[in-house]
C-alpha cells in the first residue's frame, strides 16, 4: 500500500475524533465498519445525539405560542438554532434562513414560489446534465403547469461540468432562473459557483444553488457565492434526519408567497381573508422539527470547534490518498475529472456490475453505495447504468481505505477482471 500521510502535525487526531461517534465501533458482518457511504448521509456524534436527548427531556414543549417556561426556553433553543446555522453558511441575516425538511423540500419551496412571482409561460429554466434529481423534478413539475422550458447545461465525457458550455447556455438561453449543484452527488466535482452565480446574474437570472454535497466539507459563505437561494440537508452535515435550511436574499424571501398555511406562519385569520407573518415564519408553518433544527445547531457548534481547516485538510487528504490507490487497481476507471472535488470518488471496475461490488464489499465491513445515485440523466449521459461511490468524512482513516482497495483486489480475482 502506499504511505498514508498524517494530519497529526495540524492538530487533528483522527482516532480522537472517532471516539466521539459511537457507531464507528459497531461491527458488520462480524468486521469493523468502515462507512464510505457519507454522501448519503452522515453519522452523528454524541454531542447531537445528547443535545436533542436533551430537548426531549428536559425542553420539550411547541413554540411561540406558549408563556409557559417550557414553550419559552424550546422557542429560544429553536431561534438560536437558527442563529447558529445563519453563521456556518455566512448568512447576513438569521431571518434569511428557513428551516425545512431538507435538500428537497427547500428547492421545491423555491420553486413553487417563483412559479407565482418571477415565471412567465415561455420562461426558460436552465438546470445542468450533473443534477440530482431534486434538483431537476420540482422544475420539470413547475414547467409542465406553467408552459415553461427547461434547458441543460453539459458535462465532459468524465461527468464534470462544462463550465465554458454552461456560461454559453446561460447567454444562448436567458434564463430566468439557473439551477445547479456547488458539488456533485454522483462524481464529486466542485463547481465554480461564484463564476457561474456572476455569469448567470449578468444576464438577469435568479441563481438557486444546491450546496447538499458543499455545505459539509468546506466552508461556504452564502454571501461570498451572492447566490440568491441555497439550500442542503442537516443529515448531511453530521446532524439529525428531516432537517435541512433554505437561504434567500431577504428581499426575494419576501417576496414569495407562503408555501404552505398554518399555524405560525398566520398574523391574522378571518373568512373574509388572511394576512401572513415575515421571515422566516411566513415559510414554517405548522410545529416545526424542533428537535432536528436544535440538534443541526449542535452539529454545527461541533464541526466549528474541531477547527473547518483540520477538517477540511484531513478530508482532501483521505480523497487525494483514495484517488491514487483506486487509479493503480486494474481496470478501474474514476469519474469527476482532474479538478477540484469533494472527499467523494465514483467508480467502475471493468467487468464488475456495481451491486456486485458494493455486497463484496458489505460482507468485509465495507458499506459504499452503488447505482445511479439519483442522477438518471447524468448516467445516460455517460452510458453506463451507475457507479460504485465511495464517500468519506473526516472520521475515516488511511487504513480503511487500505481495506477498500485490498477488497476491489480480491473482487478482480473472483469475477476474473
Amino acid at each position: 500500500m502506499m504511505t498514508r500521510p498524517t494530519t497529526e502535525s495540524q492538530g487533528f487526531s483522527v482516532e480522537a475524533v472517532r471516539a466521539d461517534f459511537p457507531i464507528l465501533r459497531t461491527e458488520v458482518n462480524g468486521q469493523p465498519l468502515a462507512y464510505f457511504d457519507n454522501a448519503a448521509t452522515s453519522q452523528k456524534p454524541q454531542a447531537v445525539i445528547d443535545r436533542m436527548t436533551a430537548y426531549y427531556s428536559t425542553e420539550n414543549a411547541n413554540i411561540h405560542r406558549g408563556v409557559h417556561a417550557l414553550s419559552q426556553a424550546a422557542t429560544e433553543a429553536y431561534e438560536a438554532a437558527r442563529k447558529v446555522v445563519a453563521r456556518f453558511i455566512g448568512a447576513p441575516e438569521s431571518r434569511e434562513v428557513i428551516f425545512t425538511r431538507g435538500t428537497t423540500e427547500a428547492i421545491n419551496l423555491v420553486a413553487s414560489g417563483l412559479g407565482q412571482t418571477v415565471l412567465q409561460k415561455g420562461d426558460t429554466i436552465l438546470l445542468t446534465e450533473l443534477e440530482h434529481h431534486a434538483n431537476i423534478v420540482p422544475w420539470q413539475l413547475l414547467a409542465e403547469r406553467k408552459g415553461l422550458r427547461i434547458e441543460v447545461a453539459p458535462v465532459f465525457d468524465t461527468g464534470a461540468l462544462d463550465v465554458e458550455g454552461m456560461k454559453a447556455k446561460i447567454v444562448a438561453s436567458a434564463p430566468k432562473v439557473v439551477a445547479f449543484s456547488h458539488a456533485s452527488n454522483a462524481v464529486g466535482c466542485i463547481n465554480p459557483a461564484r463564476e457561474l452565480i456572476d455569469a448567470a446574474h449578468s444576464a438577469g437570472a435568479l441563481v438557486v444553488l444546491d450546496g447538499a454535497q458543499s455545505t459539509a466539507h468546506f466552508p461556504v459563505n452564502v454571501a461570498d457565492l451572492d447566490c440568491d437561494f441555497f439550500a442542503f440537508s442537516g443529515h448531511k452535515v453530521f446532524g439529525p434526519t428531516g432537517i435541512g435550511a433554505l437561504y434567500g436574499k431577504a428581499d426575494l424571501l419576501g417576496s414569495l408567497p407562503p408555501y404552505q398555511g398554518g399555524g405560525d406562519m398566520i398574523e391574522k385569520v378571518s373568512f373574509k381573508g388572511t394576512s401572513f407573518r415575515g421571515l422566516p415564519e411566513r415559510f414554517e408553518a405548522g410545529t416545526p422539527n424542533i428537535a432536528g433544527a436544535i440538534g443541526l445547531a449542535a452539529a454545527m457548534v461541533y464541526v466549528d470547534g474541531l477547527g473547518r481547516e483540520a477538517l477540511d485538510a484531513q478530508e482532501r487528504a483521505l480523497v487525494e490518498y483514495a484517488l491514487d490507490a483506486l487509479t493503480s487497481v486494474k481496470g478501474v476507471r474514476v469519474l469527476g475529472g482532474d479538478g477540484p472535488r469533494v472527499s467523494l470518488v465514483s467508480f467502475l471496475m471493468d467487468g464488475v456490475h456495481p451491486h456486485d461490488i458494493a455486497s463484496f464489499l458489505d460482507a468485509e465491513g465495507i458499506a459504499v453505495r452503488t447505482g445511479h445515485h439519483c442522477a438518471q440523466p447524468l448516467m445516460e449521459r455517460l452510458g453506463i447504468p451507475g457507479t460504485t461511490r465511495a464517500s468519506f468524512a473526516f472520521y475515516n482513516t488511511f487504513a480503511e481505505i487500505d481495506r477498500l482497495v485490498k477488497g476491489l483486489h480480491r473482487i478482480q480475482k473472483v469475477f476474473g477482471s
